[in-house]
Formats: C-alpha cells, structure tokens, sequence
C-alpha cells in the first residue's frame, strides 16, 4: 500500500476532526472578541441584551472550545497524520479510530450542551466548589479518553511498525508524535482523576461534598502539561517539516529528539506554579515546582538554537548572505505555511519570556490573577500554537481533500493580521495586568474599573481582538473556500526535513521512551504525591455552589 493509498484510507476522519476543530475555532474567537470588547470598556449588555449574552457563559465558552475541543481535535488529526507518514503504514486499528472520533465529537456535544444552556458557567478550570452540569464533566471527560485511544492507535501502529523493523531507529517525526502522547497519557492523569472521583460523582449527587483544593491541585497537575500538549505538534511542524519548506535540512536530530523526550519529565512536575499564593501547600513543594519550571525553558532554548539554525541553513541555501540579511530571503510574503510557523515563533519567543516571570515566586505574586497571565497564555496557545497549526493547515486541507489552497495571497495577509492582532491584544493584557486590572471579571460594570488609567491599554485589548476576529473569519473563508469552491487539483505532499549530517550512531536512550516515563515517574512521586495527600487527608470537603 502507498502513501496516497493510505491517506485515503484514513482521510476521514482527519479531515473531519480538522472541519471540527475550525468550526470550535469559530465559536471560541466569537466570544474571545466579547472578551477583548469588554476589556475596551464596551457595554456588552447594551447590544447583546441577557439571554442573548451572559459574561461568564461566554468566557466558559471561550475557554472550553479552544482549550479542550479546538485544540484535542487537531492534535489528534494532525498526529495521526504524523505517525502514518512516518511510519509509512496506515492506523493499526481503523475501529479504534472511529471510537476516537466518536468519542471526542460526543464528548463535545455533551460538554456543549450544558454550557450553553447556562448550566455550567465554571470556565474553562472548572474548579470546585462551583459545581456544573455532570453532563459538562462527562463530556469533557469523553474528550480526554479520546485522546487516550488515539495514543494508543499510535503506539499499536509502532509496535506492528517494529516488528518488522527490529533494529532500526524509529523515524523522528513518528517519534516525536509518540513522545507527545507519552507525555499526555502521564499529565492526564490528573484532571481525569478529579472528573471521575470527584466531580461526576459530586454533581450527580453520589457525593455530598469534594475537596477545592484537591480539585485545584489534580487540574494542575495536567492544566499546565496541557500547554505543552498543544505546543508538541507546532515543534514537529517547526523540526520536521519547516526546515525542509524552506529549503534546509534539519541542523541535527539528535537535539530534536534529545528536545521531545526532555518534555516528558520536564512538563508534568510544574503545575504548582499557578498555586503559589494558595494557602495549604507547603513552601518547600513551591520551591521544587519552580525550579521544576525553570528547568522546562531548556527543551525551549534548544528548540530556539536547533529550529533557527535549521532555518537559516535553507534561507543561505537559496542564497541568503550576511549575519542577518539572510532572513530576508525567507518566504514571508510568498509562502504563509511557513510565514504563519515564523510568525508564531517570534510570538512564541515572548511568551517565553512572559514565562519565566510567571515562574518567579516573588513576580508571581504580582502578577497573578492579572490580565498578565491571559496576555501569556495567548501568546502561547493563540499566538505561537495556532499560528502554526493555521499555516499547517495550508497545506494539510489540500492534501486530505486533494484541492488546491484557494488563494495563497488572502492565506499570506492572514497570518500576517494573526500575527499582529495577537501580539497588540497580548500587549495591552501585559500592560493592564502590571496596572493590576484582575482576570475572570467583567469589567464593564466593576466598582473598581479604572477605565481613565487603564484606557489605552484596554483599546489596545479591544483592537487586537477585533483584528484577530476578522484574521479568523478570513482564516475560515479560505478553508472554506478551498474544500466547497476550488477546482484545481493539489499537488502536496507531507514535508519532511533531511538530518543537515546523516546520522549513523546514536545513542540508544535517544530512541527509548521508556527511561524517560520512569523518571518521570519518579519526579512525580517526589513532587506531587505528598502535596496531593496531604491535602486529601487534611483539608475540608464543602458542597457545591452556584453563583449564576
């Protein structure tokens, strides 16, 4: 069986998963805008009277689409893509990749339901005591199996892989698509231990009372390895396919993979940061979980060296000359699947430094449950994941429908307007946050706005918003248009970057995924398991509330 045989086996579902993830792309920048426009000072209200519009169904909207259905249903579309190219064989399992998709679209349906019917405004954390619909949980929790069959079809597929490929390296883009579902299947672990134990039961009245606090703590556990469970398939693009859209090689597979598997045990033992100033948790598991987290920024800085250099390789190869001049010779304006990855590393690159400050106990302090922290969220997931998935789907749209892109100058022009809508928004949440302007609030009608001092960087909330509501829209336009309007038959393949020297040895841990789940094992037993007993053991349970 051939690729092309094979793409056709499974384009279904990929192609369906990815129409899913555009249309929750859709709904979640919707509201996203009425987030931003509030943050202007714009009175929502007025225009959108209750029941057409309530603040925090909205903001539940926004985050539950994008965080948990947007993002889960392209990761799994693209990393199934991933696997099949290159192991160059079809899914093991075609059942368990129906169960997948059937799965995660009941799952959302499910989860849906209830949050448009303003039965389950919690956002997007969900956190205890405020109690939701058990429909929201269920779902959400059908969304989070979802991925799990799906790594397991990965790892199937793999195993047959291997059976006939007993002595050789596992391809690095395959490779890297099973070190992220490793890494998913561990962080996972905590919000599907709070949904099953906790809150199904709680909110279908099994249980009288839950824990906040142990609630909290099981969400971190995954809420933070979530981020780099969407920012794992942007560096395959970046490592395994960019530099070969450029025209380079990959600068060395080794630090590539050396990057994917540092993730695994790095990732998961950081959530505690975003507790730091909650009382219950002692000061010394703060202290781990940030040097924890500044350990995280390594895979990163490595990822900046091995990706640039891998891109300047191809840019000097189609002639690019000087210390910098070379940059110029890169397709910024011909070419948005690999404008819209660029653009997103340079968001990604101030979201890293955001980051770090986050990381900072005593920083944390400041800016915590300030606009600050939406401002490096967005720059992350809006900025430097979507960016890249949406130059991504440039190409992956016409390879799964066999239908030329529509038009490559609206695609250009729209990562181009992504680019800058996110880095204005993420700006002024950065600067409203320094001037301590909280999050997860309604703005318009607080006592306490300050819209006089807080009025510049609030428009600059509200203009990126807008600007990035109409880049989507356009975004969508060009999807749409390629998969219902164009006539033209594509001629795309899956890029796949060449090693800039061939690799003959390598050292055998850099093929192993196994050392590095044990670790990571042992990581977590040091850095959760004490804090998480304790507080199972020693905190106060309280019943549910509804404050909407």
């Amino acid at each position: 069986m051939n690729l092309a045989e094979i793409y056709r086996r499974d384009a279904w579902h990929m192609r369906w998963s990815l129409y899913i993830s555009f249309v929750m792309l859709a709904i979640g920048g919707f509201y996203g805008t009425l987030q931003a426009l509030d943050k202007m000072g714009v009175d929502l209200y007025r225009y959108l009277p209750d029941p057409l519009y309530r603040y925090y169904l909205g903001l539940t909207v926004h985050g539950v689409t994008l965080g948990w259905m947007f993002t889960v249903f392209f990761i799994i579309a693209f990393l199934n893509l991933v696997t099949i190219h290159g192991l160059r064989r079809p899914l093991a399992s075609p059942g368990l990749a129906k169960a997948t998709f059937g799965l995660a679209v009941l799952g959302a349906v499910a989860a849906l339901i209830p949050t448009f019917t303003n039965e389950a405004s919690v956002l997007w954390t969900f956190y205890a005591p405020l109690q939701a619909h058990p429909a929201f949980y269920i779902g959400l929790t059908a969304i989070v199996v979802a991925t799990w069959t799906a790594g397991i079809n990965a790892y199937l597929t793999w195993r047959s892989w291997k059976r006939e490929h007993p002595n050789v390296r596992t391809p690095l883009m395959s490779f890297a698509a099973l070190t992220t579902w490793a890494m998913w299947a561990l962080a996972s672990v905590g919000v599907a231990a709070s949904m099953l134990f906790q809150l199904i039961p709680w909110s279908s009245g099994l249980l009288a009372q839950v824990n906040p606090l142990l609630n909290r703590s099981l969400f971190w556990f995954t809420g933070h390895p979530v981020v780099y469970f969407w920012l794992l398939p942007a560096y395959i693009s970046w490592y395994t396919m960019l530099p070969a859209q450029v025209g380079g090689r990959l600068f060395s597979e080794s630090l590539a993979r050396l990057v994917f598997l540092a993730f695994i045990p790095f990732s998961i033992p950081t959530g505690l940061h975003h507790m730091f100033p909650d009382p219950g948790i002692p000061h010394s598991t703060k202290l781990l979980h940030a040097i924890l987290t500044f350990a995280v920024v390594f895979p990163s800085l490595v990822t900046a060296f091995t990706v640039v250099a891998s891109v300047e390789e191809g840019a000097r190869r189609n002639g690019g000359t000087g210390r910098f001049r070379w940059i110029l010779r890169l397709p910024w304006l011909t070419n948005p699947a690999v404008s819209g990855q660029l653009l997103g590393m340079v968001l990604f690159a101030t979201g890293g430094i955001t980051g770090i400050i986050n990381a900072s106990y005593g920083m944390n302090l400041v800016v915590h449950n300030t606009m600050w922290i939406p401002g490096h969220l967005h720059t992350q997931v809006a900025g430097a994941v979507t960016l890249t998935w949406m130059a991504a789907s440039f190409w992956l749209i016409p390879l799964l429908t066999g239908k030329k892109l529509w038009s490559v100058r609206l695609s250009t022009l729209q990562v181009w307007t992504w680019f800058f809508g996110m880095a204005i928004m993420a700006r002024g949440m950065h600067w409203m946050g320094m001037a301590g302007v909280p999050r997860r609030v309604h703005l318009t009608y607080a006592p306490y706005a300050l819209f006089d001092e807080w009025r510049l960087a609030g428009w600059l909330v509200g203009a990126g918003g807008v600007l990035l509501f109409l880049s989507g829209a356009l975004f969508l336009y060009v999807i749409a248009m390629t998969v219902w309007f164009s006539r033209s038959p594509a001629q795309v393949e899956v890029p796949e970057a060449k090693p800039l020297h061939p690799v003959e040895r390598m050292p055998l841990v850099l093929d192993r995924i196994t050392p590095w789940v044990t670790v990571t094992v042992v990581l977590i037993a040091i850095a959760w398991l004490p804090s998480i007993y304790r507080i199972a053991t020693t905190h106060p349970y309280v019943q549910g509330w509804r404050l909407w």
